[in-house]
């Protein structure tokens, strides 16, 4: 009987540090996106500067030519009064009209203002044809023509660059597993959203790379 209580402890443990690891991984994966877009000056700095919530799906994968399905799981952090939220865990699927024909993969930056936070922190959201636009890349003149009407401004990273993509049609939810897995079980999308959650050591890399 006590043999087969240590191996349930044993595989529960394994399973665990799995799944850290996975978490880990997708933070790290999202620190290094947000680094290169902060340094390729695709996006406009005044739009990252006003965004409320940032959002980054790294290597969102993409099955069929033109028209097929997408989908990824990623990382999101809003603003606090005391500065960046820890992060939160996402996933984000829908059609793939929009992402570039050929690419298997791409990264995926979400910049939401007020009222996309808002609808965000509902933790599940369809991104209709007015809820998301593709996102002006350049300098000021580029922004100043777009404005910011949608709740989210959508970027994909092609060849080292960030570009306005379309989202339109996707869905995203939070991912309550990693959730769980990181932050234990008491820890609420929403909450973790509003700063009322303390970031772990895993995601300091991933709010360091957010536009201060």
């Amino acid at each position: 009987m006590k043999t087969n209580l240590s191996l349930v402890v044993f595989v529960t443990m394994c399973c665990w540090f799995a799944w850290a690891a996975d978490e880990a991984k997708q933070l790290d994966a999202a620190a290094h996106v947000l680094q290169s877009m902060a340094s390729s000056n695709q996006i406009p700095s005044s739009l990252l500067s006003q965004a409320k919530c940032i959002a980054v799906i790294p290597q969102m994968t993409k099955a069929g030519f033109i028209v097929g399905g997408k989908h990824g799981n990623g990382v999101v952090s809003c603003r606090t009064s005391s500065g960046w939220s820890a992060p939160a865990f996402i996933s984000m699927t829908g059609g793939s009209v929009g992402l570039q024909a050929g690419a298997a993969k791409q990264d995926i930056v979400l910049l939401m203002n007020e009222q996309g936070a808002q609808e965000l922190k509902g933790g599940h959201w369809d991104l209709g044809a007015e809820a998301a636009a593709a996102g002006p890349s350049g300098g000021a003149e580029a922004t100043q023509s777009t404005g910011w009407k949608a709740p989210v401004l959508s970027y994909s990273n092609s060849s080292g660059a960030f570009a306005g993509v379309d989202v339109g049609g996707s869905k995203i939810g939070a991912d309550d597993d990693a959730i769980k897995n990181v932050y234990g079980k008491g820890a609420s999308f929403q909450a973790i959203l509003d700063g009322q959650v303390q970031p772990q050591a895993s995601g300091q890399q991933f709010i360091s790379a957010l536009p201060k």
